[in-house]
């Protein structure tokens, strides 16, 4: 058995529209935008009367998306962080050509680094971003040598 490759990420969000619009700032484009309810997201979520608007983000030539998902009900009220339905993620790591020219985008969104970007090894030089609702980007550049 082995893993083909991965899928996608998904990040449980309190604002969809926020949430998207950084992405598609740092360069995401929207592949697709769904809503979903019913019996069988139940059945998979474990939940009951669950809505969802979702939408799916990726880089122009990539295959691994970004799935992006605002749970209508239930409402995350944060005092169920185990729950299929609480908002969050340790971190998403983006390759990036230039860390100097994506930490510009990020500021001008009003975000800002977590540290210094550093130089880690002779391979990168990487930041930790706080995005929209908390979300943890690591910025990664490769170095040439």
């Amino acid at each position: 058995m082995k893993v083909n490759r991965i899928d996608h990420v998904s990040i449980n969000v309190l604002s969809l529209v926020e949430a998207t619009r950084f992405f598609v700032s740092l360069g995401f484009v929207v592949k697709g935008e769904w809503e979903s309810s019913g019996p069988q997201l139940d059945r998979i979520t474990g939940l009951r009367n669950v809505t969802t608007s979702c939408a799916a983000l990726g880089v122009p030539d990539g295959e691994t998306w970004l799935e992006l998902v605002q749970y209508q009900t239930p409402v995350d009220t944060g005092q169920s962080s185990n729950e299929v339905h609480a908002a969050g993620l340790r971190h998403l790591c983006l390759n990036v050509e230039s860390l100097d020219a994506m930490m510009t985008i990020v500021n001008e969104q009003g975000y800002t680094s977590i540290s210094p970007a550093e130089q880690f090894g002779e391979t990168y030089r990487i930041c930790y971003v706080r995005g929209p609702e908390g979300i943890i980007l690591e910025i990664a550049e490769a170095v040439l040598n």
